[in-house]
């Protein structure tokens, strides 16, 4: 079955100018049913010509536009406005009360110039978009590869973020009418589900943990209110997802170690293996804000404990990642022993609204 994408026009990742980033950036979030969203994002283009130190540093971008999600920085500053209260006038545009883009282009650009020093910082870091949804992906993947390893796994997350999806045990999933998940769980993960169903197997998470280079306490109010500034907000499902996530982490807190990815990757899979147990290096729309050098650094830590694997103990390596030739995001997997081929499961959509399985 032939892979699909609906962002066939993205422009190549490192060759994307800033206003062409910006304005793809916009058609994504109309495609993703976030037309106040998209407006806002498309009001960025005239703050290139404004004098603010936000409008200059964008306009002198120092790095790949689009790979580093540079137009979402500054919305989910913008957002924040909105979230924390501080000025609520943005809230017109993502109602769709406000739609006309001339006067949105004028709203932003003055809520940039007075809350210029407060958003600037915003641009510093990559957006925190821990998104429970992405997890329907990585549990389907888990029923793909129990089928072929032992069906006790031992997940490891890179670049966990506030450790959402490191709490993927404790979430309800029904993927193309498979469960899988606690019964009595209060969030249910249901994507619209293309293709035919994964594998209705049983699985076990035996434990699970993540690293982050910084990581978000969800504990935190002030930590929790920035990572909800990065959700679209016309996507009230997610919303209501990480008030959930919120709310179960209060509970119990996920298991997120503050360390760089490289350093945690390699440290972890030089560990020995449990008999019995498959290790499943994880990771969703991560990769690309990671160094050269730190994806170089992990590939040798995952090709060094591959030739370690046994049957007994195999590894795995799951990612949800975006293509940087199509921006398509593709859930792929190997597996040592026996599977080192680099197999496409599915494509996804970023928050995890729908799912096209490609999978056996």
């Amino acid at each position: 079955m032939a892979a699909r994408s609906d962002t066939n026009d993205a422009p190549v990742m490192h060759m994307a100018s800033v206003p062409e980033a910006i304005e793809w950036q916009a058609r994504h979030a109309e495609n993703g049913g976030a037309p106040g969203t998209a407006r806002v994002i498309r009001a960025l283009l005239p703050v290139l010509d404004s004098e603010t130190a936000v409008g200059r540093r964008m306009t002198n971008w120092q790095g790949l536009t689009l790979e580093d999600a540079m137009p979402l920085r500054i919305h989910g500053g913008l957002h924040n406005l909105l979230v924390t209260g501080e000025d609520r006038r943005l809230e017109e545009v993502y109602a769709g009360r406000l739609t006309r883009q001339a006067a949105v282009d004028e709203l932003v650009c003055e809520l940039v110039q007075t809350y210029d020093t407060r958003l600037l910082p915003w641009l510093d870091g990559p957006p925190q978009t821990n998104e429970a949804g992405r997890s329907a992906s990585i549990m389907a993947g888990l029923l793909w590869l129990a089928e072929r390893v032992p069906a006790r796994f031992e997940m490891l997350e890179l670049g966990a973020s506030a450790g959402v999806n490191t709490m993927m045990d404790r979430y309800r999933y029904d993927l193309g009418g498979v469960t899988v998940g606690p019964a009595k769980s209060p969030v249910l993960i249901a994507p619209e589900w293309r293709g035919n169903p994964p594998p209705a197997v049983d699985v076990e998470i035996a434990s699970i943990r993540g690293c982050d280079v910084a990581p978000v306490d969800l504990t935190d109010p002030e930590a929790a209110m920035r990572l909800k500034s990065y959700v679209w907000p016309e996507m009230t499902a997610r919303m209501g997802r990480i008030d959930a996530a919120i709310a179960m982490a209060t509970e119990r807190a996920p298991n997120v170690e503050r360390m760089s990815g490289e350093d945690w990757v390699e440290r972890e899979l030089a560990r020995p293996s449990q008999t019995g147990v498959t290790r499943v290096l994880f990771h969703s729309i991560v990769w690309q804000y990671l160094p050269p050098e730190g994806r170089e650094r992990i590939t040798r830590a995952v090709a060094q404990a591959a030739t370690r694997a046994t049957a007994g103990g195999p590894l795995a390596w799951l990612t949800l990642e975006t293509n940087r030739r199509t921006f398509a995001h593709e859930l792929r997997v190997r597996y040592w022993p026996g599977g080192a081929e680099d197999v496409l499961l599915a494509q996804s959509n970023p928050h995890g609204v729908w799912v096209d399985w490609f999978g056996e």
